[in-house]
């Protein structure tokens, strides 16, 4: 393609917190180095559709603060199509857009990848989602915001477990990556976690029975990832009944909260430091890659290797909360 003159932004996918921020810097930074800037609202749909308008530094006065995304996101069926696509890219190079920067999860840059490699087209990932499960970044945008939400919301359920001696499960989202499960368990002082990344080795209800769990303790608190392969809180809490009938047992699901509220300042600055770098990804005339974060240096990393490599679990967190739950 010739020089890029004008970038769209869009988000896809689940919101995650610090979506706001990210669009912020990306609008600002673009408009720094002498770009235009579109906004594309409703994700890919908004491509397909033509919801596209001009964004200006003035579009993105005081949101770094806010929750969800201005930008709004949709699922689209039709951009999963090869008409769908070419749709997107039509209405995309009508609007003169010459690159596009895509905030979300797998999902979506998976959809930038294939976009990119069928019209030849710069695409630009972000790595926006709570779920902290894209391979090369130590961190996704949202994440450290919804590990706050689950560790403040587990330290109020401790209160009500503590008063009536019971064993609560408080299921967490995270269908295929358990980091906000390990993790939060450990901020909030929970005696397990049961996530889907070895749940396929071990019964870890089993685990957690047998090896003495509760039995220094008049409650215990345990998150679970809501994977399918875990069985989910729901899951837990009727073998327990029907294996372990001695516990008082209970469950809380915390659900769509955990992608909620004002972003940490972790997560705002996060978002604005791999907003700026993708516009200098851009201008490196870089292609098909996400913009990571490693040793808190900013990385690039191909759509390939952050899309189809699994991130691991670091085995000494498991470790640690084990040693710390006694």
């Amino acid at each position: 393609m010739s020089e890029i003159k004008t970038i769209g932004i869009l988000t896809s996918g689940g919101d995650a917190p610090g979506m706001n921020a990210a669009i912020r810097s990306v609008t600002r930074a673009a408009i720094f180095n002498g770009l235009k800037v579109k906004g594309i609202y409703r994700g890919y749909r908004g491509l397909i559709t033509n919801e596209i308008v001009d964004f200006h530094t003035e579009n993105v006065s005081n949101i770094i603060q806010r929750g969800g995304t201005i930008l709004k996101t949709a699922r689209c069926k039709e951009f999963q199509t090869p008409e769908g696509r070419q749709l997107a890219y039509d209405v995309a190079r009508s609007h003169g857009i010459d690159a596009i920067v895509v905030i979300g999860g797998d999902g979506s840059l998976t959809g930038a990848r294939i976009f990119a490699n069928e019209f030849d087209f710069p695409m630009i990932g972000l790595p926006g989602t709570i779920d902290n499960d894209l391979y090369g970044t130590d961190a996704t945008i949202g994440y450290d915001t919804a590990l706050n939400t689950i560790m403040e919301c587990a330290d109020k359920i401790r209160d009500t477990a503590t008063s009536h001696e019971r064993l609560f499960f408080i299921e967490v989202m995270g269908r295929d990556a358990g980091f906000l499960a390990l993790n939060g368990a450990i901020a909030a002082g929970a005696e397990a976690a049961i996530i889907p990344e070895i749940s396929t080795q071990v019964d870890q209800l089993a685990d957690l029975i047998q090896n003495g769990f509760r039995k220094s303790k008049s409650s215990s608190i345990v998150l679970v990832a809501e994977s399918p392969v875990t069985g989910g809180a729901m899951g837990l809490a009727q073998r327990v009944k029907n294996e372990y009938p001695g516990y008082d047992v209970r469950v809380s699901i915390l659900g769509h909260l955990q992608r909620g509220g004002s972003p940490t300042a972790k997560d705002r600055i996060l978002a604005s430091r791999m907003g700026s770098a993708a516009i200098d990804a851009i201008l490196d005339d870089q292609r098909n890659v996400m913009i990571g974060i490693k040793n808190d240096e900013i990385t690039y990393v191909p759509f390939t290797k952050a899309i189809k490599n699994d991130k691991p679990i670091n085995p000494e967190l498991l470790a640690t909360l084990r040693k710390l739950s006694i």
